[in-house]
C-alpha cells in the first residue's frame, strides 16, 4: 500500500518502554508509526505530520495530556484520540471523553484489547475519510475542479486530495506535463479550510530569472532601476493562505537555497529591504522532473528536496487510464460544445483509445476542441482528429493485420519471379537485375519454383522435393 494512505499513528509518552510497546502494535495492524516523548514535540509533529491516531499518556512533564488533547483537537477535529493513564478515575475518564477523546485506556493493557481498540479507532477514520469523500463526488461539483476520471489510480488521487485539504503539510504534485497538477493543488485549497483564502499559482519556469526574487518577495522602492514604489511578493499575497509552485526544478539554486529558508523561517525579505515579513502560507509544488535524480546529480538543493517531499502525490500519465477517456471527452465536449449533441463516432473512439497521449489531458482535451472548431459540430469523426493520432490509428491497424505464414511467402516469392520471368521472356540475366539477386540465387529459385524448365522436368523436380 502506498505510504501516504496508510494510517498515521503517534504515540506520546514519556516511558521509552511504552512508546516501543505501542508502536510494535501499530506496525502489525500496518500503520506508519511515529513517536513523541513529550506533549510539546508532539505538537511539533502533529503541526506537520497530521496523524489520523493519537494514543496520549495523561501524565507527563510540563505540559498535560488533557492540554495536549485540547490543542489536537483544534488542530485537527478529525484525528481520534486516546488517552491512557496509570493513575485511572471516572472523573479524568469523562473530562478526556468531553474533550474529544475517542477513549481511555488504563494502564497496565492487554496487548490485544490494545490492538483492537487501534483497529477501531483506524476503522473510524477511514470511515469518516470515506464518507466524506463520498460527499464531496455527490456534490454539485463532484469532479473536484476539473479532475475527471473513475479509474482506481485517479480515485486514489481523489482520496489523496480529501485528506489533504486541510493540512498545513508541504505536498508535492509530481507526474508528466499536462496530467493536471495545477487542478490538484487547486482542488487541495478549494475543497479545504482554506477556500476563502487567498491561492497563487506561479510558473516558476516562466518567471525571468532576474526577476524571481522581487516577484516572489517582493521588492522596496529604489531598490533597483524602475522600482518607483514598493510592492509586495507573491507570499505577501498567499498570506493565509495557499502558494503553488509549478514546476519547482526550473528555480536556480541561488533561488532554492531563498526559497528554503522562507519555508524554515516563515518569512520573506523584500529586496532592499532589511526587515523581514512574517507569512503564514501553505506551500504546494509540482513537477515534471524527478527531483530526487536531479538533487543527486547535483542540479537541486537536497536540503530543499527533503523540506518539500514530506508528502508526494503522483498523477499517473492518461496512458496508464485510458478507461476515463470516454468520460474525459464527454466532458470536454460539454465544455465546448454546450447544449449541443455531439457524437463521437466508433472509429473515432478507437483512435482515441489507441493512441498513447504523450501531452496527456492536456491533448485531449486540445484534440476535442480542435474537432469541434474544424468539425460539422454534430458528429467528431476519426478524419476531424489530429494527423498524429490518425497515424497512429493506421499504424495499429497494419500490427493488428495477421502476419504472412511461410507457405503464403513462398507462393508470393514464386509468383513475383514467375512475372519477371516472363516479362523478359526468359532473360536469366536481366530477370537477377529487377529481381536484385545474384545469377547463382535465381538459378536456384528457379530450379525450386520449376520455372522456365520443360513441364516434364518440372514435374519431376516438384515432385521430388514433396
Amino acid at each position: 500500500m502506498n505510504d501516504d494512505l496508510r494510517i498515521r499513528f503517534l504515540i506520546v509518552d514519556d516511558q521509552q518502554s511504552i512508546r516501543k510497546l505501542c508502536a510494535t502494535i501499530g506496525n502489525s495492524l500496518g500503520f506508519l508509526c511515529a513517536e513523541a516523548e513529550s506533549a510539546e514535540a508532539a505538537l511539533s509533529h502533529v503541526e506537520t505530520e497530521s496523524p489520523d491516531i493519537v494514543l496520549c499518556d495523561l501524565k507527563m512533564a510540563e505540559m498535560s495530556g488533557m492540554d495536549f488533547l485540547r490543542e489536537v483537537k483544534q488542530l485537527l477535529p478529525r484525528t481520534e484520540v486516546a488517552m491512557m493513564t496509570g493513575y485511572g478515575s471516572i472523573e479524568s475518564a469523562v473530562q478526556a471523553i468531553k474533550l474529544g477523546a475517542y477513549d481511555y485506556v488504563t494502564k497496565p493493557f492487554r496487548i490485544e484489547e490494545m490492538k483492537q481498540k487501534l483497529q477501531r479507532m483506524a476503522e473510524k477514520v477511514r470511515l469518516v475519510a470515506e464518507n466524506q469523500f463520498l460527499r464531496e463526488r455527490v456534490a454539485s461539483d463532484m469532479e473536484m475542479n476539473g479532475i475527471v476520471g473513475a479509474s482506481a489510480k485517479i480515485q486514489d488521487v481523489l482520496r489523496m486530495v480529501s485528506r489533504l485539504k486541510d493540512t498545513r503539510t508541504p505536498v508535492l504534485i509530481t507526474g508528466e506535463s499536462g496530467t493536471g497538477k495545477e487542478l490538484v493543488a487547486r482542488a487541495m485549497h478549494f475543497r479545504g479550510t482554506l477556500a476563502k483564502r487567498p491561492f497563487v499559482a506561479v510558473d516558476c519556469g516562466s518567471l525571468v530569472p532576474t526577476l524571481i526574487e522581487s516577484e516572489l518577495f517582493g521588492y522596496e522602492r529604489g531598490a533597483f532601476t524602475g522600482a518607483i514604489k514598493s510592492r509586495p511578493g507573491l507570499f505577501q499575497h498567499a498570506n493565509g493562505g495557499t502558494i503553488f509552485l509549478d514546476e519547482i526544478g526550473e528555480l536556480p539554486q541561488e533561488m532554492q537555497a531563498k526559497l528554503l529558508r522562507v519555508l524554515q523561517e516563515k518569512e520573506v525579505r523584500p529586496v532592499g529591504s532589511n526587515d523581514k515579513v512574517k507569512v503564514d502560507v501553505r506551500v504546494l509544488v509540482a513537477t515534471n522532473r524527478d527531483l530526487e535524480a536531479e538533487y543527486q546529480a547535483g542540479r537541486f538543493r537536497k536540503d530543499l528536496y527533503f523540506r518539500l517531499n514530506v508528502v508526494t502525490l503522483h498523477l499517473p500519465a492518461l496512458r496508464e487510464r485510458k478507461s476515463d477517456i470516454h468520460m474525459l471527452v464527454q466532458c470536454f465536449l460539454d465544455r465546448f460544445a454546450p447544449k449541443k449533441t455531439v457524437q463521437v463516432t466508433a472509429a473515432a473512439m478507437k483512435a482515441l483509445l489507441q493512441y498513447d497521449w504523450p501531452g496527456n489531458v492536456r491533448e485531449l482535451e486540445n484534440c476535442i476542441e480542435r474537432a469541434i472548431a474544424l468539425g460539422n459540430h454534430d458528429v467528431i469523426d476519426i478524419h476531424d482528429l489530429p494527423p498524429a493520432i490518425r497515424r497512429s490509428e493506421e499504424a495499429a491497424e497494419i500490427s493488428q493485420q495477421p502476419a504472412l505464414s511461410a507457405t503464403d511467402l513462398e507462393d508470393l516469392e514464386r509468383m513475383t519471379i514467375e512475372r519477371v520471368f516472363d516479362q523478359v521472356k526468359g532473360d536469366k540475366t536481366l530477370a537477377g537485375k529487377m529481381l536484385g539477386i545474384s545469377r547463382a540465387t535465381l538459378y536456384r529459385k528457379l530450379k525450386q519454383y520449376g520455372i522456365g524448365i520443360r513441364p516434364r522436368a518440372a514435374a519431376a523436380i516438384m515432385g521430388a522435393q514433396q
